[in-house]
């Protein structure tokens, strides 16, 4: 898979099976399928994206480890893509934004609206342009994505009206940071 074009393809694929099942089967998807599964979708990409570090660390000259490193941002927009139309399918179903603000008071609301305001200059700066003109500060902006990422899981865990879903992929994402972690703690030493 060296096309970017056809990488894109296929994870526009979930976004583009959702939107079908809500227009066409409205009845048997509705609004909880959507925002349940572009949630997940968001969650599940992140994950990936946060897995590429520890990936490559584990398998430096493996051909798709470098692959995986090379499209890391674009699995991260993904990510971001998925929550962009989490919020937006939100948003649509209160319809006002007194709605939207009366929310404010219930916690998994704030941390989802704060773990989208972390994502958002992640999203924007995803960009050779953007690398480029940030140069070392580019590194230290995305290095949001860990307390954004605590802050996704949150609101998964606070949201669900049964957590256990959410509690395991707390789990794969503390895996994958120790992991990661512990990879570059290893590498310092040697």
């Amino acid at each position: 898979m060296k096309s970017r074009p056809f990488l894109w393809f296929v994870l526009a694929l979930p976004g583009l099976w959702i939107v079908w099942r809500w227009v066409f089967t409205p009845d048997a998807y509705g609004y909880g399928h959507a925002i349940g599964d572009t949630g997940d979708w968001a969650a599940w990409l992140l994950l990936v994206t946060l897995a590429v570090t520890p990936v490559r660390l584990l398998f430096r000259k493996r051909k798709w480890a470098q692959w995986l490193m090379k499209r890391r941002r674009d699995l991260g927009v993904a990510s971001f893509g998925y929550a962009l139309m989490h919020t937006v399918i939100y948003l649509w179903k209160k319809g006002s934004a007194e709605l939207v603000l009366a929310e404010l008071d219930q916690r998994f609301i704030v941390v989802g609206w704060l773990a989208f305001a972390l994502f958002l200059p992640l999203a924007l700066t995803s960009n050779d342009s953007s690398m480029r003109a940030l140069k070392r500060r580019w590194k230290t902006l995305h290095r949001l994505v860990y307390p954004a990422a605590v802050l996704t899981f949150l609101h998964w865990v606070w949201s669900a009206f049964d957590p256990t879903t959410a509690w395991i992929h707390v789990g794969i994402l503390a895996a994958i940071e120790g992991l990661r972690v512990l990879l570059q703690l290893r590498q310092r030493v040697t």
